[in-house]
């Protein structure tokens, strides 16, 4: 199994016993509140055996409605990572949406996110691929797990093996997600970490409303069997207030119910072992 370089204090592998959490609010609100959130997620994984990058995107580029609130932008939101960066000492992942945002985004994050809908973008691989940078992709919704592959060999022909994959359900019926757990061994089989992203997972996507519903009380129970499949990092998008929140609302989770998924992810892993 491949090992990934996040950055010079950072890296990980599929066969490490740590866990790799991928945390954070959907949107970068602020850098108050990114603080807040990171704050609070550093004062759990502290102690347990986790490996913590804190996610916020500067722009939701494939809101539902037009109306929907997309974000801070690039320049502010990345500045804001960068502080919430240099401040907690901790590496930090974002989105990035189009080809040309990645060398500009590499300058501010350890990790470039690839949305599910734009993970068999030739040109958003290639060049998120030559930055150098650790890339988690999104599998596609509509993306059989095995294809994952030829989206690896798009970023592997720029010599970058840095690669996450990342599951987040598939499409059932018009709005629905349903979480195939073969998907998650199928994808190990490819030779790269697999996250589970217990968030998105829990969505209904679009709707008469205007934007996404979901059912955050699946969460819990979805991340620990994707952890009792052998995988060893989780994507949790998580909020102080989600109902609140200008995006995913109804899918993250709230962030006092972190800390007793974490210890009872990390007593599976360790019955694993």
């Amino acid at each position: 199994m491949k090992k990934i370089i996040i950055n010079k204090n950072l890296s990980f592998s599929a066969d490490d016993n740590r866990l790799l959490l991928i945390a954070g609010p959907c949107q970068i609100e602020s850098l108050e509140h990114s603080l807040k959130i990171a704050e609070y997620i550093l004062s759990i994984i502290n102690k347990y055996p986790i490996d913590f990058v804190f996610k916020a995107s500067y722009d939701k580029a494939n809101r539902t409605s037009l109306k929907g609130q997309r974000g801070l932008g690039i320049e502010k939101g990345l500045e804001i990572l960068k502080k919430v960066k240099d401040q907690l000492n901790i590496p930090v992942i974002t989105d990035i949406h189009t080809a040309e945002q990645a060398s500009l985004a590499a300058e501010f994050v350890d990790i470039l996110q690839i949305p599910a809908f734009l993970c068999r973008q030739t040109d958003i691989l290639i060049a998120a691929g030559n930055t150098g940078k650790a890339i988690n992709v999104k599998k596609g919704q509509f993306l059989a797990p095995a294809d994952m592959r030829f989206c690896i060999e798009k970023i592997e022909s720029t010599g970058n093996h840095n690669i996450l994959l990342c599951e987040r359900g598939t499409c059932f019926g018009y709005r629905d997600l349903v979480v195939d757990m073969r998907g998650l061994m199928i994808m190990k089989k490819l030779g790269y970490p697999v996250v589970f992203d217990a968030t998105h997972s829990v969505q209904s996507m679009g709707g008469e409303s205007g934007s996404s519903g979901g059912s955050r009380e699946f969460i819990p129970g979805l991340a620990k069997a994707a952890i009792a499949t052998g995988i060893n990092a989780l994507f949790i998008e998580c909020h102080d207030n989600p109902d609140q929140a200008p995006s995913d609302s109804a899918s993250m989770l709230k962030i006092d119910s972190l800390e007793k998924l974490l210890k009872d992810i990390i007593n599976i892993q360790s019955a694993l072992r």
